[in-house]
């Protein structure tokens, strides 16, 4: 077992930035699963950690092609972006995503990707976003998240996710 940190998330901003405080933590061959409700902050969460990792391309969610290749621009690893919403199966229909296969030199980032891709990998970070009680849905930059992140394996043993709360 790794360890595990719950932070309040107060804006779309404070979203990207714990992204980019993410990426300085990832490595090649780490996998980051991403849950939480439609509009909860998984692809804003996902596009501060390709600007941490210095990917190229934006980073946008690939709800209609599944998932996408944002090469590194400064030498570090790819981002492989996935958003598993629309498929249906578990790792059998992630098969022809070759997730395994870029998996070693890339951090794969899988949105809606729980129970069904944990099986590529027992080290891995969970993120769970979740609206905070007591925001005002309607009021969108006031509307905080609740972000846990979970690091699950040997990978994640000595890391102190605490400290993402100070990015």
């Amino acid at each position: 077992m790794g360890s595990q940190t719950t932070l309040t998330v107060a804006t779309p901003e404070r979203m990207g930035r714990l992204g980019r405080g993410l990426a300085a933590l990832l490595r090649p061959g780490d996998l980051v699963l991403l849950s939480g409700e439609l509009g909860a902050g998984k692809t804003t969460l996902t596009r501060g950690l390709g600007e941490g990792l210095g990917v190229r391309g934006a980073v946008t969610s690939p709800t209609f092609v599944i998932a996408r290749v944002h090469p590194s621009l400064t030498g570090g690893p790819a981002l492989v972006h996935v958003d598993a919403y629309r498929l249906g199966g578990g790792l059998d229909e992630m098969e022809d995503l070759d997730l395994d296969v870029s998996l070693p030199e890339s951090v794969v980032v899988v949105e809606w990707g729980e129970g069904k891709v944990e099986q590529l990998s027992e080290d891995r970070l969970e993120v769970r976003i979740e609206r905070a009680l007591g925001g005002d849905a309607n009021d969108e930059d006031h509307d905080p998240r609740q972000v846990t992140v979970t690091g699950l394996g040997g990978r994640w043993g000595g890391v102190d996710l605490a400290a993402l709360g100070e990015a």
